[in-house]
């Protein structure tokens, strides 16, 4: 345990698995060795999940969060907002819910703003349901941003104990990628890693590793020429700024453990790219975590999980994985003054 202030954990979709995940985590607290978090929630919602489970959790409402650090041990704390008087069903995302969806993430926001939270995070959305409500963001990602301010570039990096990487274009079809990956883009990515690896992960010299598009990276341009045009003009300039990056390396060649002992990130040209391997590696202890942001944020590596809410059987590996990593990057920014 820490006397560093607590976690913000937010309920995500209240239809998904992300109340019985909280559960299921607060009850591994000890087990795990995991820093006090809140869940910031109606509590009427987590109780319904709690009884739905048939688990005996008690759980215990509190004011402020800093209470929830002398309250995590005996009982599950939830920082409470407005409910929005809809009943929930497991394994139903309704849009009747998206307000509380909403408040629970800017209030998670607001508390880490203020340094009242030492780090955000999140439960999975379901942004379908979002959407019918009028969310006009494309994700989680992209509304944390804006709550953190203009300026923001948010940087996805999926991570576990065994690699991180940081698809350096997410959720484009791929024929789009070559004409999205640019030299300015691949630098400002690496500068925002590396800057991140520093500051959050207390890694003072960070190796990154740069993938190429094309099989064997074009092959001397045999194959494609974006690593002569565009990824290797990148790398120069990075290097110039005194970035240690190499590449860019032939992708099917970088990711197995010989390789990765080289490199602390890897940066991939598509989403696919960086998420095979890393979820090959461990798929049930990936972590989202968002680099770029003023504040720490984490999430499960998984979606809302529909078709498994309310039945008892969601893992809470990635939530427990996403709450130490939090819980870690926040302790190493306290020793780096960042």
């Amino acid at each position: 345990m820490t006397e560093r202030a607590p976690i913000a954990l937010t309920i995500g979709e209240p239809g998904g698995i992300g109340p019985e995940l909280a559960i299921k985590a607060w009850l591994r607290r000890t087990q795990d060795e995991l820093a006090p978090f809140c869940l910031i929630s109606p509590v009427s919602m987590i109780t319904q999940a709690i009884a739905r489970s048939g688990t005996d959790v008690p759980v215990r409402v509190i004011q402020t969060i800093d209470e929830a650090t002398s309250v995590f041990k005996d009982a599950l704390p939830v920082l409470e907002i407005a409910d929005s008087a809809t009943e929930v069903v497991s394994g139903v995302a309704s849009p009747k819910t998206a307000s509380v969806v909403i408040e629970s993430i800017t209030k998670a926001v607001e508390l880490a703003t203020l340094g009242k939270a030492s780090a955000v995070v999140t439960n999975p959305i379901q942004k379908s349901a979002l959407y019918e409500a009028g969310f006009r963001h494309p994700g989680h990602t992209e509304f944390l941003a804006e709550l953190a301010g203009p300026g923001t570039i948010p940087v996805m990096m999926l991570a576990n104990s065994k690699l991180r990487v940081v698809p350096l274009t997410i959720h484009i079809p791929l024929k789009d990628v070559p004409t999205q990956l640019t030299t300015e883009l691949i630098v400002e990515r690496c500068r925002i890693t590396h800057h991140s690896l520093q500051n959050a992960f207390g890694i003072a010299k960070p190796r990154l590793a740069i993938a190429g598009l094309n099989p064997h990276a074009g092959e001397d341009g045999t194959m494609g020429t974006e690593e002569k045009t565009i990824m290797a003009p990148a790398v120069k300039q990075l290097r110039d700024e005194g970035v240690d990056v190499i590449g860019p390396l032939p992708a099917d060649t970088m990711f197995h453990e010989e390789a990765r002992a080289n490199y602390d990130v890897a940066l991939c040209p598509y989403h696919d790219q960086a998420l095979i391997p890393v979820k090959t590696l461990d798929f049930h202890g990936g972590v989202n975590v968002t680099l770029g942001l003023p504040f720490i944020r984490t999430s499960p590596d998984h979606g809302t999980a529909l078709d498994i809410a309310g039945k008892g059987i969601a893992r809470p590996d990635s939530l427990i994985a996403a709450l130490k990593m939090a819980s870690e990057m926040a302790t190493k920014r306290l020793a780096t003054g960042a």
